[in-house]
């Protein structure tokens, strides 16, 4: 079946990786079921959101791979929220509230002292018309209740299997604050209604909205979409993550060099029964991924380990996937080279830096030559082979070498690594020396 699914951030702040995986996984069951894929901004809440960050966002997404089949925003359907919500006060399921903050907390703690659940006891239902006129009176503006049938809500989810809510150890939930602003909820109800969404795929944190909502779907259209919750991610010390702190942002992944693919693998992958490993490309992953697959339990999002993964990656491609970025980076290295370092490299702006050992010289942090070696050196340099170099050079300038000084092993090769390249390790030398030449060759071991 062809999935209609939806990833619905707030323009608030810039996406966190947590945020990328919901993004991610939506997106891969759309295109695992030939399905569609709606990108849908809540930014009903006029006063946070911001253009720059819904822009951010489309950055971002467009980074990853995903490409939105089609683009919507909450501010543009105001005109729909309202006329439900008359609808729902006309049929007498949204009720009017009038306690304040401090009164409705006063209650849940005299329910807590009494043992009970902190429901709300829907005390709204029985104001008057009197009472209500002497609230408003008072300056109160009245939030919206939605009142629910106090029953067993069920539904089998995609990831955590059979689920049900018992309706009445839960709060009429507030759908209009007293500013008449729309909280999540019934947007969200009314979008996914209209836009044909037939899968909801979000983090297990909404599992206890989906009884609410589920209720509000069958009321309003008479039939529900499913539903998958998977598990979230956490920092790599166990902590939530926020935009509002700028967790794991994938701004700044994306700043830092790391591949798009590598951070939705990485994503994707962990909290789930398969091992993280390199893939070809997003329709790789897809092909991968199942919810059924998808743990129950939160994962830890470790910058210490994408780093690995992103240099596996990177160590598979060919040159015709990275010369155009290499270009860019002012990298002018041909084939030879990115196959002689790309093995040593964890980013590709890593290539930069050998670009610059090989066409600038040894870098200002390089290993320096010992005094010691001066005549190993001097011997080194007299055995060099003439041109042309080709992979067989290195072997064939060692093994003189050895034969001359006596050295091998570690001895041998590593003098002649640090003058080469200033560095204690690197890429093999057998491939990297042709690419230097005879003369910069020449003129490093002096």
């Amino acid at each position: 079946m062809a999935e209609i699914v939806r990833f619905a951030p707030s323009p608030t702040g810039n996406i966190h990786i947590g945020n990328a995986r919901t993004a991610l996984i939506n997106w891969l069951v759309a295109v695992k079921s030939g399905g569609e894929f709606i990108l849908r901004y809540d930014d009903t809440d006029a006063e946070r959101s911001r253009q720059e960050y819904a822009d951010g966002i489309a950055v971002d997404l467009d980074w990853l791979g995903i490409k939105p089949h089609r683009v919507e925003k909450q501010s543009a359907r105001m005109a729909s929220y309202d006329e439900v919500a008359q609808k729902l006060k006309d049929m007498g399921r949204l009720y009017p509230c009038y306690e304040t903050a401090d009164e409705l907390d006063r209650k849940r703690k005299r329910q807590r002292a009494r043992g009970l659940p902190p429901v709300y006891d829907r005390a709204a239902l029985n104001l008057t018309d009197e009472q209500k006129t002497a609230f408003e009176a008072e300056g109160r503006k009245p939030h919206w209740r939605f009142l629910l049938d106090q029953e067993t809500v069920s539904w089998v989810d995609g990831v955590r299997g059979e689920q049900s809510i018992e309706c009445d150890s839960v709060s009429d939930p507030v759908l209009i604050r007293g500013d008449g602003t729309y909280l999540y909820t019934l947007p969200s109800v009314i979008d996914d209604i209209d836009m044909g969404v037939t899968m909801v795929i979000r983090g297990d944190d909404h599992v206890t909205n989906t009884a609410v909502q589920i209720q509000l779907f069958q009321l309003l259209a008479g039939k529900v979409p499913n539903f998958a919750h998977h598990n979230l991610l956490t920092s790599a010390t166990g902590e939530g993550l926020s935009k509002r702190l700028g967790s794991l942002s994938l701004q700044s992944m994306r700043q830092d060099g790391y591949e798009a693919l590598a951070v939705a693998i990485f994503a994707v992958i962990i909290g789930t029964s398969e091992p993280v490993q390199p893939l070809a490309d997003m329709q790789a992953l897809a092909d991968l991924f199942a919810l059924d697959k998808v743990s129950r339990n939160a994962s830890k999002f470790d910058m210490a380990d994408l780093g690995p993964l992103n240099a596996r990656l990177l160590h598979e491609k060919s040159f015709d996937e990275v010369s155009t970025r290499l270009e860019a980076d002012k990298v002018g290295g041909d084939e030879a080279f990115w196959l002689a370092i790309r093995g040593n490299i964890e980013k590709l702006g890593d290539a930069k830096e050998w670009w610059n050992i090989v066409e600038q010289g040894l870098p200002a942090d390089a290993v320096s030559k010992s005094d010691d070696d001066a005549d190993f050196y001097a011997t080194a340099k007299s055995l060099l082979p003439a041109e042309p170099w080709d992979n067989t050079t290195w072997k064939v300038w060692t093994t003189a070498v050895k034969g001359e000084t006596g050295r091998k092993g570690k001895g041998l090769f590593m003098p002649l690594r640090v003058a080469l390249t200033g560095r204690g390790h690197g890429p093999e030398l057998a491939a990297f020396l042709p690419i230097l030449g005879y003369q910069r060759t020449l003129d490093r071991l002096s």
